[in-house]
């Protein structure tokens, strides 16, 4: 049952995945957790300690779990090298990473740099063995297709980004004299700009067109996107750290075009769907690309209005807009193609002909997604409207975004439990017989 150009025979154990996908939604119930206990406070500016805490829980906590879980999965299949020694390398990267997002939040929280060095320590390690492994892998790869150019992007940008933010860390950690601001802003660019963006690129090539039955993107868009993209923000950094405004606003102004165009690019071929029949997974992407399109709106906004730059809701807007919005919504949408196909592939491996294995529908039922969809919507809605008005929306949005958490934890839970069931089953009649 593969599908053309991919190669499920080299993927690897299914717990080595499933950990991150597993781990990553309790991040999300914990920054709904410290919405509550915070209150309106953290939308009064980004540069509060507890939005800086929220924003870590989603980043670290929820989107790198599951990034960084999906590609272990996606570099054998898709591109066709395998990660060495996999089980190792997924520990060394999930236990590390899931201590750090929990000692980062609570250093910001604090306000004690003591809490800041393990965090520092912890994420060194995660990202150092992620880094290299993935690297590695990615170099091997037999074919270089847009996905391999697009995914060498996303990991250059991820250096990047980790390496500013462990000097982040760092300042706050040991006091370190730097340009705290203006590194924040690169870290930023460089986390969602081009890791996150860059990533969510590579991947769509492959599975908007496989999952959604669309067109394929445009041969010079999967060629082109990701290199100039990448291009754009080292220039961009650049002019930033040289105090060349107007060329850093002009590229700014290209950087926010791009994501206007993939974010287009990608909703024109979702209305193009071959496939009538809606599916349950197709309201995330479209959210998504709907979420990046107005934060690159709104970024574009801010450099014909520069006013609208420091402006603290406008600041809380995009932020919402492209974590929340763009990547939080496309994750979670794909943790529901991704997982249900693992359990389903795994079980057909490991019980053929034993046992009948339930099927993907079966293992998720759609009505579920499509449940815990409307939760997140509303999640997201909320979260927009208390970045206008925090005393009014911020304990709704923060109760939203605990039920559309827990529900996205308890749906993957249950393919996992499904699952072992299934497995203990087959195994266990098969000995039986035997």
């Amino acid at each position: 049952m593969n599908s053309p150009g991919l190669s499920f025979e080299q993927a690897p154990p299914f717990d080595v995945p499933l950990r991150f996908f597993l781990t990553a939604p309790w991040f999300l119930l914990l920054a709904a957790v410290l919405l509550l206990w915070q209150g309106p406070e953290t939308f009064t500016s980004r540069w509060q300690p507890a939005t800086l805490a929220l924003t870590h829980l989603l980043t670290l906590g929820f989107m790198a779990q599951i990034m960084l879980g999906a590609l272990l999965q996606i570099l054998p299949v898709v591109v066709g090298v395998v990660v060495p020694r996999p089980r190792l390398t997924a520990t060394l990267m999930h236990v590390p990473l899931t201590l750090g997002a929990l000692a980062l939040p609570i250093a910001f929280l604090s306000g004690r740099p003591l809490w800041f060095h393990p965090a520092l320590g912890l994420f060194g390690l995660s990202f150092a063995v992620a880094l290299t492994a993935i690297h590695l892998a990615l170099w091997r790869a037999p074919v270089v297709s847009g996905t391999v150019i697009a995914l060498r992007c996303a990991l250059g940008a991820l250096l990047v980004t980790v390496g500013l933010g462990l000097s982040l860390g760092s300042y706050f950690g040991w006091g370190l004299n730097l340009r705290a601001i203006t590194l924040t802003h690169l870290h930023t660019a460089w986390g969602l700009v081009g890791w996150t963006v860059l990533l969510v690129a590579g991947v769509a090539y492959q599975v908007v067109p496989m999952f959604q039955i669309t067109p394929p993107y445009p041969a010079w868009f999967v060629r082109g996107f990701a290199p100039l993209m990448a291009a754009l923000l080292g220039a961009w950094s650049a002019f930033v750290l040289g105090g060349w405004t107007m060329a850093a606003t002009v590229t700014s102004a290209a950087l926010a075009f791009g994501l206007a165009v993939l974010a287009g690019t990608t909703l024109y071929l979702l209305n193009r769907r071959r496939r009538k029949i809606g599916d349950a997974t197709l309201g995330y992407w479209r959210i998504s690309m709907t979420s990046l399109l107005a934060g690159a709106l709104l970024w574009l906004t801010t450099l014909v209005i520069p006013a609208l730059a420091s402006a603290p809701q406008v600041e809380l807007l995009l932020g919402i807009l492209l974590i929340f919005g763009f990547a939080v919504a496309v994750i979670n949408g794909m943790a529901y193609k991704i997982v249900p196909f693992l359990a389903w592939f795994h079980l057909q491996a490991q019980l053929f002909r034993r046992v009948k294995v339930p099927n993907m529908k079966q293992l998720l039922p759609e009505v579920r997604i499509r449940w815990q969809w409307w939760a997140y919507l509303t999640a997201l809605l909320l979260l927009l409207a208390t970045a206008v008005n925090p005393a009014v929306f911020t304990y709704p949005a923060a109760l939203a975004l605990g039920i559309t958490a827990g529900w996205l934890g308890v749906n993957l839970w249950s393919i996992w439990r499904i699952y072992r069931h299934t497995l203990r089953v087959g195994l266990t009649g098969s000995a039986a017989e035997g």
